[in-house]
């Protein structure tokens, strides 16, 4: 895969947990399931440029854990994986 995301944009690998109940009984893949809210970074852009030209750098760097807003990320497909896009604006939290 070669994706490069441009200005403040970030590719995401949504990671996909397993569901149980709470007996344990684990939920299969054709339940109908919400977007997941939780993904690995795998690119980055270079940064949102500013009127006056200047680069800010993005927050995010590749390999972290990361949280975002459900809904706003765009999907996108690439060698039958999906992965997400999203702003910087939509990254809410790095998780540690």
């Amino acid at each position: 895969m070669n994706i490069k995301p441009l200005a403040d944009y970030i590719l995401i690998e949504p990671i996909k947990e397993e569901e149980k109940t709470k007996s344990g009984i684990l939920l299969p893949e054709t339940v109908d399931k919400e977007r997941p809210e939780e993904g690995r970074v795998i690119a980055v852009g270079p940064g949102k440029k500013t009127d006056s030209g200047k680069v800010i750098p993005i927050d995010v760097k590749v390999g972290q854990k990361v949280l975002f807003t459900k809904y706003s990320p765009s999907e996108i497909k690439v060698d039958n994986k999906e992965y997400l896009i999203a702003k910087q604006e939509d990254i809410l939290a790095v998780i540690e």
